[in-house]
């Protein structure tokens, strides 16, 4: 009856018996606790980290839809003030165009008066050949200067 198994028994239900009197068991729950306990933390400070993440993430995308909106609306202002550049300046072409046509009509129209009014005023005074030459040339001059 006291073969080897017997004696490893006994020795097995003293070595639980010591480690119960030193308590041993309760070392090892409360080791077990706290790691538990820690694992815990660390987990709900993750999921706070998580969420903080998440906010943050949220925040920069419409911070990046907001830059891209007020780029367009950039672009589309700039585009506006070329549009309006350039019609501008078409315009004062135009209005200049005008101008020079005005002054050269001006110009036609009081020589072609200038000239009728020496006609009338030559024929009335200077009469046959010298009159015709007389008179083509000064209408010739006067033509060339004004124009």
């Amino acid at each position: 009856m006291f073969e080897a198994e017997f004696w490893v028994a006994v020795a097995f239900v003293i070595f639980v018996a010591v480690l119960g009197y030193f308590r041993a068991h309760k070392l090892l729950l409360k080791s077990i606790d706290d790691r538990r306990e820690r694992i815990k933390a660390e987990f709900d400070e993750a999921r706070r980290l998580k969420a903080e993440a998440e906010a943050l993430l949220a925040t920069y995308r419409r911070k990046q839809q907001e830059a891209e909106h007020e780029a367009q609306a950039i672009v589309a202002g700039t585009k506006i003030e070329e549009f309006v550049v350039r019609r501008t300046k078409m315009a004062e072409s135009k209005i200049a165009q005008a101008e020079a046509q005005a002054l050269a009509d001006v110009r036609s129209a009081a020589a072609e008066v200038a000239v009728a009014a020496a006609k009338t005023i030559l024929t009335r005074t200077v009469k046959d050949k010298v009159a015709d030459d007389l008179l083509a040339k000064g209408i010739a001059d006067f033509k060339g200067k004004l124009n």
